[in-house]
């Protein structure tokens, strides 16, 4: 869709909601505008006629243009989790320059990397080791994994040509799938992660910290991580099932690089300080965002990063500008009341069913509808709010509505190429076809679906999520 046309039918959008429409009781007609506003934007971020980020900005605007006041409107780029995901980012920028992220792939490789399902599970536990503390899904699968997972496929002559079901078709799947469960495990784990949990707190009063979802998410999370590659494997075997070669590879590579440089090592001690003391918040209460910014401000006085290096990061940057956006108008749009007049509606359709039937109905609608969205953001933004409202509204327990949607958001994007960031980055690599891609994402999403609702439900009994 080109930018004219896909903005002028963001327009029409937004006049046929907020003008032609009549509210629903409980809602005002400047509330509806601004919901209005809110289902333009999300459309926009499906559709991208023009960069996410622009159109947050657009966004905000038209809300003050309907009369939300200016301090109001820019506050999201006030709040903690904003910044928290900005610094994170950066210390991620750092790992990837100094070699850090390299060297940590290499030795997964070097323990675990004879077989090819072997090499599949180090990239997958390299992707996840990083998603303790690095959150942005791109900077990790494609910026980080992605290089060390060619190099090795292209080490037994397997290229994006008709030698790629050698090894590498299977390599690039398997570390996509890989990429979706690292970020289901981790408050970190991607960006939206810390969007949804301030939404949880703002719309069930639940609070989602690093140590809590960490918790929730390791039993089910090792268990994916321990099928999904297999069910990879299985759906596209690579004709190169044994690689001895690439220990030996990983061994060169890291004799290459040689000690860890000063560099690496100061980045090593602030990564593994911050994700340490980020998952022992629950005992010294330190505000996480504090400790994201001790550790950069460890990488700036000790010149490892230079601030030209910190502000010429265009992703990190560009996803401070769409995040606090969007979790202002999230956090307004509930303010207008509209979350709760559709949650009241759609309980209203569940009366006398099961409140446990009703919720695995609902987490499967959510998992499955985002074949429609090419964010997980998106989808969060799209349909948590309403979601997690039905289900509490229903008598659903507030910690097992909010937790379920919150890990499940992740693990869609493995559906499909456009999923997530990172799905148009290695489907481009030519390696595996849509067809592949699409019938690999069905099989490990029923997978996922029945190890985070069997397994998942039980660790949260448990745990007394419900």
């Amino acid at each position: 869709m080109s930018r004219t046309r896909g903005l002028a039918a963001l327009v029409v959008l937004y006049i046929i909601i907020g003008e032609l429409i009549t509210p629903p009781d409980g809602i005002t007609r400047q509330g509806w505008r601004q919901t209005a506003i809110f289902i333009g934007v999300i459309a926009g971020m499906v559709t991208e006629p023009i960069h996410a980020s622009a159109l947050v900005l657009i966004g905000l605007t038209a809300w003050a243009v309907t009369g939300t006041p200016m301090p109001e409107v820019l506050g999201g780029y006030a709040q903690p989790s904003v910044w928290l995901v900005l610094v994170a980012m950066l210390i991620a920028k750092m790992m990837l320059d100094c070699g850090l992220a390299r060297r940590i792939a290499l030795l997964f490789v070097r323990m675990v990397g004879k077989t090819s399902l072997g090499v599949a599970y180090a990239l997958q536990m390299t992707d996840v080791t990083l998603a303790s503390g690095v959150p942005s899904i791109t900077a990790r699968s494609a910026g980080m994994v992605l290089p060390v997972g060619r190099s090795i496929a292209e080490l037994f002559d397997s290229r994006p040509d008709h030698t790629r079901l050698r090894l590498g078709a299977y390599l690039v799947a398997a570390m996509y799938q890989g990429s979706a469960v690292a970020c289901a495990m981790f408050i970190t784990g991607q960006a939206s992660n810390l969007l949804g949990a301030s939404l949880a707190l703002k719309l069930a009063n639940i609070q989602v910290t690093a140590p809590s979802w960490f918790m929730a998410a390791i039993v089910p999370g090792l268990l994916s991580c321990l099928v999904v590659p297999w069910i990879t494997y299985r759906v596209l075997t690579p004709e190169v099932t044994h690689t001895p070669e690439a220990p030996a590879f990983a061994r060169d590579e890291l004799k290459k690089m040689g000690r860890l440089s000063r560099s690496e090592w100061i980045t090593l001690l602030v990564f593994a300080g911050v994700g340490i003391t980020w998952l022992t918040t629950v005992w010294h209460r330190i505000d996480p965002t504090l400790v994201a910014l001790a550790g950069l401000a460890v990488l700036l006085a000790t010149g490892t990063m230079t601030w030209q290096t910190a502000a010429a990061e265009r992703s990190a940057w560009d996803v401070f500008i769409w995040y606090g956006g969007m979790l202002r108008m999230g956090e307004l749009l509930n303010n207008t009341g509209t979350t709760r007049v559709f949650a009241e509606w759609v309980a209203g359709m569940f009366v006398g069913i099961p409140w446990q039937v009703v919720l695995i109905a609902i987490l499967i609608i959510f998992f499955y509808t985002h074949y429609f969205f090419a964010s997980i953001t998106a989808h969060m933004l799209a349909m948590f709010p309403p979601f997690v409202a039905v289900l509490i509204g229903i008598g659903v327990p507030p910690l097992l509505a909010v937790y379920s949607l919150l890990c499940l958001a992740n693990l869609t994007a493995g559906l499909t190429h456009y999923g997530t960031t990172t799905g148009p980055i290695l489907f481009g690599t030519g390696y595996v076809t849509r067809a592949e891609w699409w019938k690999v994402g069905f099989f490990v999403s029923i997978a996922n679906v029945l190890i985070w609702l069997t397994a998942g439900f039980a660790w949260w009994k448990f745990l007394g999520f419900w």
